[in-house]
């Protein structure tokens, strides 16, 4: 369970949002709404323990998430709004510089995570031969290669075709009936029957 306590973000001087309040069960999904600038990718960053809170607290299972951020953060993965492919590497060579040094995700299997995505065909190209749907795909891959029970994704669909978003619904859907959070920050619809949507105004 992650529970959000009236949270506030300051940006400046502004005020984005503030005494925001909700929790996420195992299995459920948020999808962060709102106008450009509402504080959306803010909000996640917040929540990942990447920008500090104006106000308020993160709870994970009833404690503060905070408290010990290398713990909070193996329970994590975050997919942001850029891709952070390296061009020059192989799509092969992307993930396993991502995932070096993290044996559970070497463990998990690059080439399973590529099959995911529909990627494992270019799987010896150089990334910078990549659309940029097939970019975002690649980015999307690491989320396979992470054994993260929460997942926090910032405009994850951008960029990606019709089959590639119905590709990512699956992979949200399995990560969702292991036990799984996700919350996304988005201006598309996405692909998760039953989820739930948070405005920020």
């Amino acid at each position: 369970m992650l529970e959000i306590l009236s949270v506030a973000a300051i940006r400046g001087d502004h005020l984005l949002f503030e005494d925001l309040s909700f929790a996420v069960a195992s299995g459920e999904a948020i999808a962060l709404t709102g106008r450009n600038g509402a504080g959306k990718t803010t909000l996640l960053r917040m929540i990942a323990g990447l920008v500090p809170l104006a106000s308020g607290r993160v709870l994970w299972a009833g404690e503060d998430a905070m408290a010990d951020l290398n713990a909070y953060h193996a329970r994590l993965a975050y997919l942001g709004h850029q891709d952070a492919v390296k061009p020059g590497l192989t799509v092969t060579e992307n993930l396993s510089t991502w995932a070096a040094g993290r044996r559970a995700e070497r463990e998990a299997g690059i080439e399973a995570a590529l099959e995911q995505v529909d990627l494992l065909d270019l799987a010896d190209i150089p990334a910078r031969m990549l659309s940029a749907g097939q970019k975002r795909r690649l980015a999307i891959a690491r989320l396979c290669l992470r054994p993260a029970a929460l997942w926090l994704l910032d405009e994850p669909v951008t960029g990606l075709d019709t089959a590639s978003v119905l590709l990512f619904g699956d992979m949200i859907a399995r990560h969702r009936a292991q036990g799984g959070i996700v919350i996304a920050a988005t201006h598309q619809d996405l692909p998760m029957p039953g989820g739930r949507s948070v405005r920020l105004s």
